[in-house]
């Protein structure tokens, strides 16, 4: 047992995070690169469809009071993701944290839930996006046939000049004399996830151009409705302060449904429009200057998207009464009732491109966690292998994006997200524990950014977090447990055998009275 607690030093991490050459990451990524890696993981479809179903299903206006709270409650895991990152400047995240501080056996948990979240949650932005995508080209009466559009078996009808998924139409919707058809395959995601692997593969400078020049769009649409919501609030306040009224609606008598509960439950259905700064991390080796920059990708990301989700739902919530948002295109509503024909147009369009560097992000921070773990004998060589001229894992992007485009083309999007939420939230505990118990053994290390209020801030983290995990579904957990007994068998079949740390831990001396494993 005392084997598989083994850590790995920081020294080893440290000296690893300074080589240099082409077998290496390359250091390109400044703060703005960092910050815009960071929006670009946060903001995707949360803020054009979470804010008003949580609205109009928990917390009425208090919305805003679910997004400060959900913002909150991301600060005590962002806090704890800053020091780590500052500390350990190398690929991994989370894995590489719990690696230097819970043992072996930690590390490779977290590492393949960390694939879980990164993978799949792809896989799951890809589904979403294909539908965006298909509905943006039908708007201008281009038609892919359905066979292509959805996953195997989805059925699609004809329905008012257009694809339509049977299962979203109105209920009682007449079919007869319609043509209905079933997909086969998404071809859509699986092309999207394609493109972004081959962004990923020619170089991370690239892929983070892209990434930013793609986030400096979507935050201008995203601006572009709080301005326009501002503007129809102050020519009609009286609107604004009937729909703000009451701020909090009395309780339905149903937990979660309005009231306090409401609130709480609703920063619950809101926190998962957070998910994505932690990818952040995995950027820490081609960051050029970590022990500074990490922090302020990081921590800059959430404070800004924390801002403009407040900004939208508070304005939203003005512009239309809370009961009418339980749409799958809120913001598009609101944009309708300022008068402003084009607001589908905008809402699409921020869709498309915030779900666009969504999978970016997801996808670069999956091949740099896989590409830790085969540094360290954990996963198979090729995992690691780095391209001579573009300086990225690119077998490990290639691969990965080959199966993350198969899972969004044949997986229903349902089945994937609740897996992302839980794999994420395991993290944000990992993460929490891991600066606790640094903290507690090398006091001493000289730490470029502190989590403040330690013991406080993660422990803090740690019950968020878990009181989340505990809220979903039960089927959720068993997914879970399959997907992590998968990767015990492959741990204890290749990754304990071939482990440097373990090969190391076997010639270090014991000292009386215990076991000490570097």
């Amino acid at each position: 047992m005392a084997n598989l607690l083994a850590t790995k030093t920081l020294d080893t991490i440290r000296a690893e995070a300074s080589e240099s050459g082409e077998h290496t990451l390359k250091r390109a990524l400044g703060p703005l690169n960092l910050v815009s890696l960071g929006i670009g993981a946060i903001i995707g479809a949360g803020i054009f469809v979470l804010t008003g179903q949580a609205a109009a299903d928990n917390a009425g206006p208090a919305i805003v009071l679910s997004f400060c709270l959900a913002g909150v409650a991301c600060a005590f895991a962002g806090l704890c993701y800053a020091e780590f990152a500052s500390l350990i400047p190398i690929a991994g995240s989370a894995y590489t944290y719990g690696y230097a501080t819970l043992g072996e056996i930690f590390a490779w948990i977290i590492g393949w839930d960390l694939v879980l979240e990164y993978a799949f949650g792809a896989a799951t932005v890809a589904s979403g996006w294909a539908g965006y995508f298909v509905s943006f080209l039908q708007d201008r009466g281009i038609h892919i046939p359905p066979e292509l559009i959805g996953t195997y078996g989805q059925k699609f009808a004809f329905y008012h000049g257009r694809w339509t998924a049977v299962s979203t139409l109105p209920a009682g919707v007449n079919l007869s004399g319609v043509e209905v058809r079933s997909a086969l395959f998404n071809l859509v995601a699986f092309l999207i996830i394609a493109l972004v692997t081959f962004v990923l593969v020619i170089g991370i400078k690239e892929s983070a151009n892209l990434n930013t020049g793609i986030v400096i769009v979507k935050v201008a649409i995203v601006l572009l409705f709080i301005a326009i919501a501002a503007f129809y609030i102050l020519r009609h306040p009286a609107i604004a302060a009937a729909n703000w009224h009451p701020f909090i609606p009395k309780n339905t008598g149903e937990y979660g449904k309005f009231g306090l509960s409401g609130i709480a439950t609703g920063a619950a259905v809101v926190f998962f429009a957070y998910i994505g700064f932690d990818a952040v991390s995995t950027a820490a080796q081609e960051a050029k200057n970590p022990q500074k920059d990490m922090p302020i990708g990081i921590l800059g990301s959430l404070v800004i998207c924390t801002i403009l989700y407040i900004l939208v739902s508070g304005l939203l919530t003005g512009m239309v009464s809370y009961t009418k948002l339980s749409v799958p295109d809120p913001v598009a509503v609101g944009i309708d009732v300022a008068g402003i024909s084009w607001g589908s147009f905008l809402v699409k369009i921020g869709a498309i491109f915030g779900l666009g560097t969504v999978m970016l992000v997801m996808l670069l921070g999956q091949s740099r966690v896989f590409y830790s773990m085969s540094r360290d004998g954990l996963l198979w060589k090729w995992a690691s292998a780095i391209h001579p001229r573009f300086r990225t894992p690119w077998i490990s992007n290639i691969v990965m994006g080959f199966f993350v485009a198969i899972f969004g083309a044949v997986i229903p999007i349902a089945d994937l997200s609740t897996l992302v939420s839980i794999g994420t939230l395991l993290a944000f505990v990992i993460v929490c524990a891991g600066v606790w118990v640094l903290r507690v053994r090398r006091p001493d290390l000289q730490r470029p950014f502190r989590t403040p209020w330690v013991p406080l801030v993660p422990i803090l983290g740690i019950v968020v977090s878990l009181g989340l995990m505990a809220s979903l579904p039960a089927r959720t957990w068993y997914r879970l447990i399959g997907w992590l007994i998968i990767g015990m068998v492959i741990y204890f079949s290749y990754g304990r055998k071939h482990s440097r740390v373990q090969q190391g831990a076997m010639v270090v001396t014991v000292p009386p009275g215990g076991n000490t494993y570097s």
